[in-house]
């Protein structure tokens, strides 16, 4: 029953990957807004650049994952 759910909850296929990341990025992007209007100046542009760049990184880790999945 356990693996039914799992795989309910597992990537695998690239497209389903590159959805992830589209609401990853969606998120991160509203997140970076509102830290631009609790933090103008500088500070919130510093955190509204950085709430993307970790999903650049989640998710070239994410598209690894499928690629190296592949090859087992």
């Amino acid at each position: 029953m356990w693996n039914r759910i799992v795989r309910l909850f597992t990537i695998k296929t690239k497209f389903e990957a590159f959805l992830v990341i589209y609401g990853l990025g969606l998120g991160s992007v509203q997140r970076g807004v509102q830290y631009l209007h609790q933090y103008p100046g500088t500070g919130g542009w510093l955190l509204f650049a950085v709430c993307p760049l970790a999903v650049f990184m989640a998710g070239a880790r994410i598209l690894d994952s499928i690629e190296r999945g592949r090859d087992d």
